[in-house]
């Protein structure tokens, strides 16, 4: 697609196609809405310059009452006073701090009206792009999906899960993920310190640190049938964790899995991935370090587009409807083409706890 200047005749039937969607409630008149766009296009040309190199750091590491340095939005909305909605359609100023008039010399106000029109000014801070957090590295506060894990006793083995969802029981709040991400398929002993990140990514010299203990796990069974491999270690600190999942945000409850229903999760190696739950009652062998495992009426998901949904590493994700932000189960075992998980009604009802 061309890229057209702003000066050529499509860039203004553009321009004019926008005003006439701005909305204009009951106190603005096509005119009225005419004349903000065009005070909005001189003062956002005035105040909003690119800037790069030494001007960019020196802007962007503190604030002052500046005009240049202050405003980061100028647009059209609706004027706000005190609070309350005056339906009055004004020129919006959109600023880092909103600075009292007993801060502001003459040359830092922003006028109280701009071409008989109204002005208002919002404070928003400051604008920065959103970026996802590398899952593998230290993150205070740490969120589901990042890497978490055990220190092995013998120091033989590094090895790294994902922190699947902050839950709780009564005023405590734990660390969800998998019996063999936090407990070390049954090997650690109630207290054992859970990591962020999990050894595996924490690098020589190690750079990682406790962020909970191990305070509960169902035992993985090697002569009957399993239904959950779960594990939960408690937060000593609640600054050191959040409940918001990496890309996806806080899950909204939890709800029974069903076939076709379409599920994202963001684990500790792939990131995050789409699919669809392909059965819900599937009995599977699994294989783990104390042996070859049974377990019944698990959750089956491929990922969309013929894409991986998971791999070794994802363990201990939890996976979350798509359209309602509701858990539906806990990632824990699959193989190239496959993943598994157990049904979070199950995991919550062996653990006694629930989300936070």
């Amino acid at each position: 697609m061309a890229v057209k200047k702003s000066g050529s005749k499509s860039a203004k039937k553009a321009v004019k196609k926008r005003a006439k969607s701005v909305p204009t409630l009951s106190a603005a008149s096509a005119h009225h809405i005419d004349k903000l766009m065009k005070v909005k296009e001189s003062w956002s040309s005035q105040l909003l310059r690119p800037r790069t190199g030494e001007a960019f750091r020196s802007m962007s590491a503190a604030t002052s009452p500046s005009p240049e340095n202050n405003v980061v939005g100028v647009g059209i909305g609706e004027r706000i006073d005190g609070g309350r909605h005056t339906g009055v359609m004004a020129l919006k100023f959109l600023v880092r701090v909103k600075y009292s008039d007993d801060q502001l010399n003459p040359n830092d106000r922003l006028p109280e009206s701009a071409d008989g029109l109204p002005t208002d000014v919002e404070e928003v801070g400051t604008f920065r792009r959103f970026q996802i957090p590398d899952p593998r590295t230290m993150i205070r506060p740490g969120p589901p999906g990042c890497s978490v894990g055990f220190e092995d006793p013998n120091g033989q083995v590094a090895m790294a899960g994902t922190f699947g969802a902050l839950v709780k029981r009564g005023a405590k709040r734990f660390v969800l993920s998998n019996n063999h991400v936090l407990a070390a398929e049954n090997g650690l002993p109630i207290g054992a310190p859970t990591f962020q990140p999990g050894f595996l990514d924490a690098g020589v010299p190690a750079s990682t640190a406790p962020i909970g203990k191990l305070s509960a796990f169902v035992e993985l069974r090697t002569s009957l049938p399993n239904l959950v491999d779960c594990a939960i270690s408690e937060i000593g600190d609640p600054a050191l964790v959040t409940n918001s999942i990496i890309k996806i945000g806080v899950p909204k409850g939890a709800t029974p899995a069903q076939s076709n229903m379409i599920v994202h999760k963001f684990g500790r190696t792939t990131g995050y991935s789409v699919g669809f739950v392909e059965t819900t009652l599937m009995d599977v062998l699994v294989d783990y370090e104390i042996g070859t495992l049974t377990f019944q009426d698990q959750i089956i998901i491929k990922g969309l587009n013929g894409l991986a949904f998971s791999a070794a590493g994802d363990s201990g994700a939890l996976i979350v409807e798509r359209n309602t932000s509701r858990a539906i189960g806990l990632l824990f075992a699959g193989s190239a083409t496959h993943t598994i998980a157990n049904h979070i009604g199950d995991v919550f009802k062996a653990l006694n706890v629930s989300l936070s």
